[in-house]
């Protein structure tokens, strides 16, 4: 049984990509997971029973609340995923005995002849890091394009202490120019690693320039080999905007990042705590009262009586803009230093939390609404809004459908508690002038099924609903009086306004369009609709293959049926080969052949 808090967040979820945590009653964090649709992959937890699965079946029965946070992209939930599970370790997760991290790479500025290599740990002094990578084919693509248009030493001799006497392998074919033997100086070195970084960073303008130049001058000397290699870097550029992606990374250090929304007299921040360099965990707190108050007023509240009582507060603070109160704020947050990033990794940040906090308030918003229209269960709405004196636990719709006055048929389903009954659901071929008339055949349908649920003493509803105006309500009341059941509630539910109309009162009750009484309503007129042009659809496709067969001179009643069970249809049947239809009982050669010659023409 999934919990009410918890059913109405599931009708709320985003359908973007995210982080999705599974917590118990109290609390506590069993599960996270990654999803490239919130929406979807939340709720299909709850599709299945998991008979295959001990341990998600466990996982299911204690689920009891779920926390999202929104990402920009599929890779960086893989990476929030990552670092959420390392940080809590929750039960029903896998872990990995070794811990590593998704590999990224790194340029050890600390040291005078700075490298460039993948590492899956942070332990450069000074070192700057781009990644990490959810894709190691992309990393290794990328330190190969550096390779291939820098001159980046690939030993780890400690320069310049280290000395060698000649230069190895990667001098002679052009990979780098010696600065183990001193052949390149630290300054020129530093200004090619200034090239790497820009490179790194995204910038590729002035490095695809170089290559294509590059290329161009390897062609003219005939070196087709070494152009084909700067082909292939160019093209690798042309796809690459960032090497680097950016949801792990903020800097050095520990940081929180503030996202705000607002959406009338409410508003929401979103914490986002970044640790090491990673999102560790989401936090988040409303405000109510806030329609005259200016944003910077309400940000300012929130800090105050939210932020700064928090535990585990870290120096960096990153705000979304300046609240009211900075200098108080100031003073009540003594060693922070906040910032309001404009451009950047920090203003990325900043967009991530914004969309956190917009998420959140839309949640919130449509939950409080549903939780609005659940606070009356909508049957027991329903028998107020008509008047009614019994609670209509069980009602019927009841709907004609035609085809320009041809296999009129109506269709009558049951709703129990507020649920569809298909066991109880009915279906009439109309019979005689009724075919005709919308009226008479509400009239018939409405007589043949009360009379048949008291010749079997079966009990009958607490409502008849309608599909239709004035008119249709007028002959389902007459067909109730003529059974002496005039007494039984009765409404009808007109389509182009959605007005309900009732015996004994001339004007419509109209009812909001979000009224969960009138959605009931809907929803069983919708379906009685349905299930009317289905049967409906069937009876004139039966009509049309049997009136098609019955032209064909030769063939009766018995060969008719004999055909449609053998062949399927009157498709199967044209589509039949004269030898086929020889081999069927009182067909002979000749009347297959004319068989076959006059299924043509249909």
């Amino acid at each position: 049984m999934i919990p009410d808090a918890l059913t109405r967040k599931l009708e709320t979820l985003p359908d973007g990509p995210g982080v999705y945590l599974w917590r118990d009653a109290a609390g506590e964090l069993l599960y996270v997971g990654k999803a490239k649709n919130l929406r979807s992959r939340v709720r299909s937890y709850f599709a299945t029973d998991f008979p295959d699965a001990p341990k998600l079946r466990l996982l299911q029965r204690r689920i009891a609340d779920v926390e999202t946070i929104v990402v920009e992209s599929e890779s960086q939930s893989l990476l929030l995923e990552n670092n959420l599970i390392k940080e809590y370790q929750p039960r029903f997760n896998v872990r990995l005995k070794d811990d590593k991290s998704y590999p990224s790479i790194v340029v050890t500025m600390g040291e005078p002849f700075p490298r460039v290599m993948a590492t899956r740990l942070r332990d450069h002094p000074k070192g700057k890091y781009y990644g990490p990578y959810t894709d190691v084919a992309d990393m290794r693509r990328t330190l190969g394009l550096v390779r291939r248009m820098f001159t980046v030493r690939s030993c780890s001799d400690n320069l310049p202490t280290d000395r060698r006497e000649r230069p190895c392998l990667d001098y002679h074919i052009g990979r780098c120019k010696a600065p183990c033997v001193g052949w390149q100086s630290e300054a020129s070195y530093r200004a090619m690693i200034a090239d790497v970084i820009e490179f790194l960073d995204g910038r590729t303008g002035n490095i695809k320039e170089r290559v294509h130049a590059m290329m161009m001058a390897a062609s003219a000397r005939e070196d087709f080999e070494r152009a084909k290699d700067l082909r292939d870097s160019l093209k690798w550029l042309d796809q690459m905007e960032a090497p680097a992606t950016t949801v792990d990374v903020v800097g050095k250090g520990d940081a929180d990042v503030v996202g705000y929304a607002r959406d009338g007299d409410d508003a929401v921040g979103a914490l986002l705590r970044i640790r090491d360099g990673k999102v560790v965990g989401r936090e988040h707190r409303f405000l109510e009262n806030v329609d005259e108050v200016p944003d910077e007023e309400a940000l300012s509240a929130l800090m105050v009586q939210w932020y700064v009582p928090l535990q585990g507060r870290v120096p960096r603070l990153l705000l979304p803009f300046a609240p009211s109160a900075v200098e108080g704020l100031d003073e009540l947050l003594p060693g922070a230093h906040l910032a309001i990033p404009q451009r950047g990794l920090g203003a990325r940040w900043i967009e991530l939390a914004d969309q956190n906090a917009r998420h959140l308030m839309e949640s919130f918003r449509i939950e409080s609404f549903e939780t609005e229209e659940r606070v009356e269960d909508p049957v027991y709405l329903l028998g107020r809004e008509l008047g009614l004196t019994t609670v209509p636990r069980t009602f019927i719709c009841i709907d004609i459908s035609t085809a320009q006055g041809k296999d009129t048929v109506g269709s009558l389903v049951t709703f129990e508690a507020g649920r569809p009954k298909k066991a109880e659901y009915r279906k009439f071929k109309i019979e005689g002038d009724a075919q005709q008339d919308d009226y008479a055949a509400i009239h018939q349908v409405v007589t043949r099924y009360f009379t048949r649920r008291m010749d079997e003493g079966k009990p009958l509803p607490d409502l008849v609903v309608i599909d239709g105006g004035k008119g249709q309500l007028g002959a389902a009341k007459a067909a109730l009086d003529a059974l002496q059941l005039g007494t039984m509630p009765l409404a009808s539910l007109a389509k182009r306004d959605e007005e309900i109309f009732v015996p004994g009162r001339s004007e419509p009750i109209q009812l909001p369009r979000r009224n969960a009484a009138l959605r009931l309503l809907q929803r069983a007129r919708d379906e009685a609709h349905r299930f009317g042009v289905t049967y409906n659809r069937k009876r004139r496709t039966q009509r049309t293959v049997t009136s098609a067969l019955l032209d064909i001179p030769g063939v009766g009643p018995t060969k008719r049926r004999l055909l449609l069970s053998t062949f399927g249809s009157l498709a199967g049947v044209k589509a039949a080969s004269v030898e086929e239809i020889a081999a069927l009982s009182g067909f002979s050669t000749a009347s297959a052949e004319r068989l076959v010659e006059a299924l043509k023409g249909i």
